[in-house]
């Protein structure tokens, strides 16, 4: 069929529907027609291409970026800016134009200073996401291939399989057992069975059987279409048009930080009106008090929360990224640093999803096979040192044909590369040392039929043409394969399979799985009907064991959760003597131990359980043979007792555990797009150690932020203590609003931002996790603000006190505790190590950009006193050598404090 001339796009609309009649009203081939496709050929490239600059990208582009102008307005939303933006209001009206022309310059500062960092932050993220390819299979100029599902165009020929995501509108042109979850469209909470054949009527979208629609994902089966909407003209982009416009959540961070704000904005006003009140009631002037009121709102207001929090957050998500770990909601990088159970999949997270065939159990004995270094090997297959030849073993070679007749993957995908299940290579490659290649088996022997492989029935099946009928080719799990035979091959015929030998093959295939390998039964028959049930009446053939080796960096990762105080748990499809191997080899469990695994039919649901069960199965370490509903009820479980819970998937049927869980971490290499979607965050190299990691930097993000808000909170304590009783004893004030607010662009800004962006100590994964209901400052830490405040006020007043002692001018003294008060903020830097940690070599000291940010805060304090016109709009002088003195020692007394007030953990550390 030829390809679309430009005149044949109006008969082409993106909604679905030819010629006027929506697409599932119109048989398949009629679609095509309309669409100027042929489906065995689909377009060709230049057509494709021609297509796509007419309908533009396969993308929602409209909910997905938020714009420039969003993000800069977005800056000044903050109840902290709204107070400051007050004071300078009131600034103005008493007609202090500098100080409120200050005011609005540091707000300036700050919203420049959080723009360009969430844009950039904001940009990176997307274009990070970006790197996460969504492929297609289509079928171009005649041949199958792989796009990107962006390039997408009205007509292309799309294939689709269990685990894809629908990458546009199809009108299906075929569907082979064909089930689509159309949750997030239509609410339905089981998948669909889809067909080919036209509806007769009009129909609801949840009801068009002859459609797939984009963003639904594949449950079962396989399938064939034509696309007939992209991008925002698809069932799911008029929906994310309808959402562009509305707002995202507050991710549980973003609360917390917004109620400290609240909470401290509530203080600041309290504080600032009584102490006005107060000095009113004293006898001292309307006007000055309310300057004082003024200057204790910019005393006692936290310019930098807002950037640091910024900052801290988008440097950690970067680190993770660094580790191969795209988180996807913000939410999840402060829910890591509390995640105390790791539920892992095995294949690929704990292992490295590298299968090889190792051995295979057939009648007369076992049969090694090389492994895959040893591919070129002149004996591939050996049985007790003596070579086996498959053409001269009618076993070996009818079960190395059975593995790679009923086969979906493909030892070259076009680039040379294998692509699909690497159990299936493993299969695909062990019959081509055999020099049975799976394309000269189907040259021989075409296929006429396929059953795809379900988790319910754990079994897939493949019907070939030969000259004796259909050869019906079977592999799934061994005791589901076993329990569908009622024969087995010995000396190349069928014999009846009676118990004793039933009980011989289970007790086989107990031993490949306690070696650790990956156990797979192989079965066959004969029959005259391609209709015919494929999982009735089989012959078994024998057994494959396929070795996927732990991975090397897997075993320290388990030994560090374990230090964190982090329960790793093993949940695994596989059977549980592979399950307790693998668990041994990676040191889950201590192989000296009976360690107990649990079969997931043994799990009641949670309700059920008595408190013995609930204990039993919460200390469990491996649970095996689990279904996905059975994953909901360990999390649940988990869950109930108070734990948080991080859980790794990869496929459709763990998309439903991924949304449970706390934390959903999928698989970026093997996961299907289904589990992406639904996950919290993506392993790009699907590595254990990985997760680890991303729990290290999320303990690391909360820390930091504690740190800084500590820091910022109680050097702005010791601004409003100094400022309110001086003010309540009617003596000059020792801090002027406009240099109260330079100090805090000071201190607030740099310092903070170089706590955010800290690294963390090296044992911050030898520590257990901390309660997740845990606010941000708890009564110890509200504590340490007020004593540190104290501090830091007292040291500023006392030589403001000795100042006047000794003879000085008011502005002279004023300038001593202006320069004291700014470089005990700069020193107090070092007081937000940990209680613990060495004096100087710890978190804070070996931070590069505190020292970086302490060279900028020294610069900005002595330019403002000997920077030509800076000194007079500040009202300070350049202080004299007895007030440098002063100014050494009022600054240095807050650092010594908090050092003293540490020793006693540094010396319990030592005993330790």
């Amino acid at each position: 069929m030829s390809a679309a001339r430009p005149d044949d796009d109006a008969r082409m609309t993106g909604a679905g529907a030819t010629d006027g009649a929506p697409a599932y009203r119109r048989p398949a081939r009629e679609v095509c027609a309309a669409q100027r496709v042929d489906p065995a050929e689909g377009l060709s490239a230049r057509e494709a291409a021609r297509r796509r600059d007419r309908h533009g990208p396969n993308r929602l582009d409209a909910a997905e970026r938020k714009s420039t102008w969003r993000i800069l307005v977005d800056q000044f939303r903050s109840l902290i800016f709204a107070l400051l933006f007050a004071a300078a209001a009131a600034s103005l009206l008493l007609g202090e134009t500098v100080q409120a022309a200050a005011i609005l310059v540091a707000i300036l500062i700050n919203g420049a200073i959080g723009f360009a960092t969430e844009l950039r932050a904001t940009r990176s993220m997307e274009a990070l996401r970006a790197l996460e390819r969504v492929a297609a299979r289509v079928r171009r100029d005649g041949a199958d291939t792989e796009i990107d599902a962006v390039d997408l165009v009205p007509g292309d020929i799309v294939r689709l399989a269990a685990g894809d995501v629908v990458p546009a509108d199809l009108r299906l042109v075929e569907a082979g057992r064909l089930r689509i979850d159309q949750s997030a469209l239509t609410g339905e909470s089981v998948p669909q069975g889809k067909t080919a054949e036209a509806l007769a009527a009009e129909a609801p979208l949840a009801d068009r059987s002859d459609m797939a629609y984009k963003g639904t994902s594949v449950a079962q089966g396989e399938g064939l279409g034509v696309v007939v909407a992209t991008g925002t003209a698809t069932e799911l982009g008029r929906i994310s048009d309808l959402a562009a416009g509305a707002e995202s959540a507050e991710t549980p961070l973003e609360k917390r930080l917004d109620r400290l704000a609240r909470r401290l904005l509530v203080v600041i006003l309290i504080v600032s009106a009584v102490t006005a009140a107060i000095g009113v009631a004293s006898g001292r002037e309307m006007l000055l008090m309310v300057e004082t009121g003024v200057a204790l709102v910019v005393a006692a207001v936290p310019e930098g929360l807002p950037i640091v929090a910024s900052v801290a957050l988008a440097r950690g998500m970067w680190r993770l990224a660094r580790r191969d770990a795209l988180v996807e909601r913000l939410s999840a990088v402060e829910t890591l640093g509390a995640t105390n159970v790791i539920c892992t999949d095995k294949t690929g997270t704990l292992t490295e999803n590298r299968m090889t065939l190792a051995r295979m159990a057939l009648d007369g004995g076992t049969v090694e096979a090389a492994g895959e270094a040893e591919g070129d090997a002149e004996a591939p297959f050996t049985r007790e040192g003596e070579t086996v030849e498959p053409q001269e073993h009618a076993g070996l070679r009818r079960a190395l044909e059975v593995g790679a007749l009923c086969n979906a993957a493909t030892r070259d995908a076009g680039d040379g590369a294998p692509q699909g299940d690497p159990m299936e290579i493993a299969l695909l490659e062990g019959a081509a040392r055999a020099g049975l290649a799976r394309e000269t088996l189907t040259e021989a022997q075409p296929e006429a039929r396929r059953v795809p492989f379900e988790p319910d029935v754990r079994m897939m099946a493949s019907f070939h043409e030969t000259d004796d009928g259909l050869r019906v080719a079977v592999k799934g799990a061994p005791e589901a394969v076993l329990a569908a035979c009622s024969h087995v091959l010995r000396d190349g015929a069928a014999e009846a399979l009676d118990e004793a030998a039933r009980d011989d093959w289970a007790a086989r295939n107990e031993a490949l799985a306690a070696e650790g390998l990956r156990a797979l039964a192989l079965a066959e028959k004969t029959v005259t009907d391609a209709e015919a049930a494929p999982y009735e009446g089989l012959t078994l053939i024998g057994l494959v064991g396929l070795l996927d080796p732990p991975r090397a960096a897997v075993r320290d990762a388990v030994r560090a959760t374990r230090a964190a105080g982090i329960q790793p748990v093993m949940v695994t499809g596989d059977q549980p003597s592979t399950a307790r191997a693998i668990a041994e080899a990676v040191g889950l469990v201590d192989a000296a131990a009976d360690a107990e695994v649990v079969l997931g039919s043994e799990m009641p649901a949670p309700e059920d359980m008595s408190e013995d069960e609930r204990a039993r199965l919460l200390a469990t370490p491996i649970f095996a043979r689990v279904d996905p509903e059975q994953k909901l009820d360990l999390i649940r479980l988990y869950q109930d007792a108070g734990r948080v819970v991080a859980m790794t998937g990869d496929g459709v049927n763990d998309a439903p555990a991924l949304e449970k869980a706390d934390i959903g971490v999928a698989m970026g290499r093997r996961g299907t797009e289904v589990a992406r979607e639904a996950a919290d965050m993506i392993l790009r190299d699907d590595s254990f150690a990985s997760i680890v990691a991303a729990i290290r930097q999320g303990r690391t993000i909360f820390g930091n932020i504690r740190k800084f808000v500590i820091y910022m909170l109680s050097g702005n304590t010791g601004e409003i203590f100094a400022v309110s009783v001086v003010a309540l004893m009617n003596a000059p004030l020792p801090l002027l609003p406009l240099q109260i607010l330079y100090i805090n662009i000071v201190s607030d800004v740099f310092p903070a931002l170089a706590l955010g962006v800290g690294e963390s100590r090296a044992d911050v994964m030898k520590r257990p996790p901390r309660d997740p209901r845990e606010p941000i400052l708890t009564r110890r830490h509200w504590s340490a603000i007020g004593g540190y405040g104290a501090v830091i006020g007292l040291s500023v007043l006392a030589v403001f006190w000795l100042a006047f002692r000794m003879g000085m001018s008011a502005e002279e003294a004023v300038t001593i505790s202006f320069l004291a008060f700014g470089f005990a903020r700069l020193w107090h830097v070092f007081n937000m190590r940990d209680a613990d940690a060495p004096v100087l070599r710890n978190e804070v000291t070996t931070n590069r950009y505190v020292w970086i940010a302490l060279g900028v805060g020294i610069a900005l304090l002595l330019g403002a006193v000997w920077l030509p016109g800076l000194g007079g709009v500040l009202s300070l002088v350049a202080p004299s050598a007895a007030g440098w003195a002063l100014i050494a020692a009022g600054s240095l007394v807050p650092l010594v404090v908090g050092q003293t007030a540490k020793a006693p953990a540094l010396r319990r550390r030592a005993r330790r």
